[in-house]
């Protein structure tokens, strides 16, 4: 249960400076031990999100404009906390021609014009499969690109109807080539991606799926999708801990730099322990 000042410190942070967080909006399971060491995951371009996908908690529907002053907020709040990694996401932004990326660029900017020491994580959208909208988040060179799969195939058109698997996987095809191969290949920019299970697939899609990632992806997460409302999506299997070792241990010997697996692994969780460039070389 959330308690602690570290925790109650960062809600009052957040609320001070008008800002989100996907903790809060997605009611992440993680958010009492996350906020109680002062760390969050900032959702920028507004809390209300233009998809409607049927596991996530994040609200849906006509969005806001667009608040220009978000990105230098954000950049005094990782100030203000002292980090030296942080992760970016959003909601989708179906209404915006770029999807919102160079929202995304503006807060890389600001966040390293006064913490130049910190390392960013951008988890992005699909921007409708736009090059050009990922290459102007790319221009700003995040340290690791990542964009959750949150699915395996078969699955999409009842999860996540208005996205599309291949789609995500060409995206995250193009940012491992606009990076030229990434980090840990020679390039720049790590990349990432994450799957949820318990919504009915079996194991040999999970295994196709993180098959199909490995060619674009140096990091990996999976972790047990829990029903955030009765209205959502209901869970199929709860996996155990010695399935989820088990699917670490298949994709490591697939080549994956880095897996983190385990029911409460979530894309931001520990990202900061395993998400840095030095570490993500060294296969740790």
């Amino acid at each position: 249960m959330p308690s602690g000042q570290g925790y109650f410190d960062l809600v009052k942070l957040i609320k001070k400076n008008n800002l989100h967080t996907v903790c809060q909006e997605a009611n992440c399971p993680n958010i009492a031990e996350c906020f109680g060491k002062r760390t969050a995951t900032f959702m920028i371009l507004g809390d209300t999100c233009t998809r409607n996908c049927k596991y996530c908690n994040v609200a849906h529907g006509t969005t806001k404009p667009l608040d220009i002053d978000e990105p230098k907020r954000v950049a005094r709040a990782v100030k203000d906390l002292g980090l030296k990694y942080v992760v970016l996401t959003s909601v989708t932004r179906d209404d915006l021609p770029d999807g919102g990326a160079s929202v995304f660029a503006k807060t890389i900017y600001e966040i390293r014009i006064i913490n130049p020491d910190c390392r960013i994580e951008t988890l992005i959208p699909d921007l409708n499969g736009s090059n050009e909208a990922l290459q102007i988040i790319l221009d700003f060179r995040p340290d690791v690109l990542n964009h959750n799969i949150e699915v395996v195939r078969r699955l999409f058109p009842k999860a996540r109807p208005q996205g599309s698997y291949e789609r995500s996987l060409g995206l995250l095809r193009a940012a491992k080539e606009l990076t030229n191969g990434g980090a840990i290949n020679g390039g720049y920019g790590a990349t990432k991606s994450g799957l949820m299970v318990g919504l009915g697939e079996t194991k040999e899609e999970i295994i196709q799926t993180m098959g199909d990632l490995c060619s674009v992806t140096d990091i990996f997460t999976l972790g047990q999708y829990l029903q955030p409302t009765k209205n959502h999506l209901p869970v199929i299997k709860y996996y155990t801990p010695e399935e989820f070792k088990e699917f670490k241990e298949i994709g490591e010997r697939m080549g994956f730099k880095h897996v983190e697996s385990g029911p409460l692994v979530r894309s931001s969780y520990h990202a900061g322990e395993y998400g840095n460039i030095e570490r993500a070389q060294n296969g740790i």
